[in-house]
């Protein structure tokens, strides 16, 4: 078995697509998947599963949102060691003083890479961009909300992305590395 993370992109912000993390765990279970535990109340799920392709199982994962609870989300699955790259990759560490304010956000690919590279480009004043493997890295001291680099990236890559601040990578790649698992 190995241990994955899906990330739901904008479950449980503000009104909008609502989800119970009961019910959400309840659903990756039906789904075959094992060890399952919500992280936070925001869409964070790791659980193990037997080898499986990530691309395939967010598929399967969005389509069983739908179906079974309603409500239409893009997911992102990482395995365990896809997960681990992010956070090696993190250009930003030396920094980044508050990790609530230093955030991840997943890449699906080459020409999302391309993209956010032209934004790497620019001067972003206090805050920083940066571009991994697999993610960018965007350093807001000011806060997301108030962030220029944050909202030119989220315009770049519109939906085809989904955004955690540190803090919550780190907690993930903590269940991730030591197969520990959150009552």
């Amino acid at each position: 078995m190995n241990r994955y993370i899906a990330l739901l992109r904008g479950i449980n912000v503000g009104r909008a697509k609502r989800i119970a993390m009961a019910d959400l765990c309840r659903m990756f279970s039906e789904l075959g998947y094992t060890s399952v535990k919500s992280v936070l109340n925001s869409g964070n799920v790791v659980f193990d599963a037997g080898g499986m392709k990530t691309a395939d199982a967010a598929v399967a994962i969005e389509e069983a949102l739908v179906l079974r609870l309603g409500v239409g989300a893009k997911v992102f699955v990482l395995d365990h060691l896809e997960l681990a790259d992010i956070v090696a990759d993190n250009p930003l560490l030396d920094q980044a003083a508050d990790p609530a304010r230093l955030y991840t956000f997943l890449l699906t690919g080459e020409e999302q890479r391309a993209l956010v590279t032209e934004l790497c480009a620019r001067e972003w004043g206090v805050e920083s961009l940066a571009l991994g493997r697999r993610a960018a890295y965007v350093w807001c001291p000011e806060g997301m909300l108030d962030s220029a680099a944050a909202t030119a990236l989220g315009k770049q890559l519109g939906d085809g992305t989904t955004s955690r601040n540190w803090n919550t990578i780190m907690r993930l790649h903590g269940l991730c590395s030591k197969g520990a698992c959150l009552s």
